[in-house]
């Protein structure tokens, strides 16, 4: 449905130059777009694309906007603008309550009437699934889960017992929430599997990625607060705890034990070792390896870039000489009487 440009800027509190009776009825990227797109500018490696775009309109904010060549909403924070505006022009098709033929029930689940259950799904006894929530095809809700109003197991989603979901969530296909955590004692060379009695609480707002999981604590609880947001193929150990509003990007490994504080940033394929701790607002890029705690917040690196293979080889074969030279210059420095570290 077309949407005047005036329409927006008030309701997104937007300043708009241009025709305020411009109409959009899609979005679009910069470089893509055609009349009738929204675009948005957001990363300044796309700004090169602002002068020739086709959009009807760009979201963008007061230091890119008067480079714009069209109609510009301006905003300081263009992206959440933006996601805000594109939720309104697609908004979630709506659900009739019920439950579907082939739907697997047990009359010891509660399921609230408004809620609606999908083909293939299995609710088991104890169960309990809340308001407006939608369980789609081959989801699973083990005994004693619950799902709170208004969440969304998209396909293929396995809760486990006990487990706990807030509101609002969103559960991609091939999530597992609750799974037993990686518990084993050693015994002679053999080992034997601890018991996994914990459960997994989620938060509200809380979205979980295609293929992500979050196994269940030990004894206490794994803990997810509110509007995590987590990407595909993620994996969070038992007993982690991850504070509210912190992003993880795609395969993130997250060994048990560890606690990740509020509004933390993990980019894509981090790995951080057990029993940590991470405070608030750290920074983690790609592939970093975390084996220590964070106390102080900030920007986290710890990965080697990508080399020419030969040249990667040598400094490799050198990294494992670095031992032996920090000894052989601290007896420099023994023989000669000089301090250590002085120039």
């Amino acid at each position: 449905m077309p949407v005047r440009l005036a329409e927006l800027a008030v309701r997104y509190g937007c300043e708009l130059r241009g025709d305020p009776d411009a109409e959009v009825d899609r979005v679009a990227t910069l470089l893509e777009a055609t009349p009738g797109s929204l675009a948005f500018l957001a990363n300044p490696r796309y700004r090169r694309h602002l002068a020739t775009t086709r959009a009807t309109a760009v979201v963008l904010d007061a230091k890119a906007a008067d480079e714009c060549p069209v109609n510009a909403l301006v905003t300081p924070n263009p992206y959440a603008t933006y996601a805000r505006i594109a939720e309104l022009m697609y908004p979630v098709a709506p659900f009739a309550p019920g439950r579907h033929a082939t739907a697997a029930v047990d009359p010891g689940a509660a399921v609230d009437p408004s809620a609606w259950i999908g083909p293939q799904a299995c609710i088991e006894a104890g169960a309990t699934i809340g308001p407006k929530v939608y369980v789609g095809p081959g989801c699973v809700v083990l005994r004693g889960a619950t799902i709170g109003e208004e969440s969304k197991l998209v396909a293929n989603v396995t809760v486990c017992e006990g487990a706990r979901i807030g509101r609002r969530c969103l559960l991609h296909p091939g999530a597992v929430i609750g799974a037993d955590g990686f518990g084993h004692a050693p015994d002679g060379g053999r080992y034997v599997r601890v018991p996994q009695v914990g459960s997994v609480v989620l938060g509200d707002d809380v979205d979980v990625g295609a293929s992500s999981t979050i196994d269940r604590g030990a004894i206490g609880d794994t803990v997810v607060e509110d509007g995590v947001k987590i990407d595909n193929q993620v994996q969070i150990g038992h007993n982690v705890r991850v504070g509210a509003h912190t992003v993880i990007a795609g395969c993130v490994g997250i060994s048990g034990s560890t606690t990740i504080g509020r509004r933390c940033m993990i980019g894509g394929m981090v790995g951080i070792a057990g029993h940590l701790e991470i405070c608030d607002d750290v920074a983690l890029t790609g592939k970093t390896l975390v084996s220590s705690s964070i106390r102080r917040p900030g920007m986290y690196s710890g990965a080697l870039p990508a080399d020419e293979a030969r040249s990667f080889r040598r400094n490799s074969a050198r990294f494992q000489q670095l031992d032996e030279l920090a000894r052989r210059v601290r007896a420099l420095e023994a023989a000669s009487g000089r301090p250590r570290g002085e120039d």
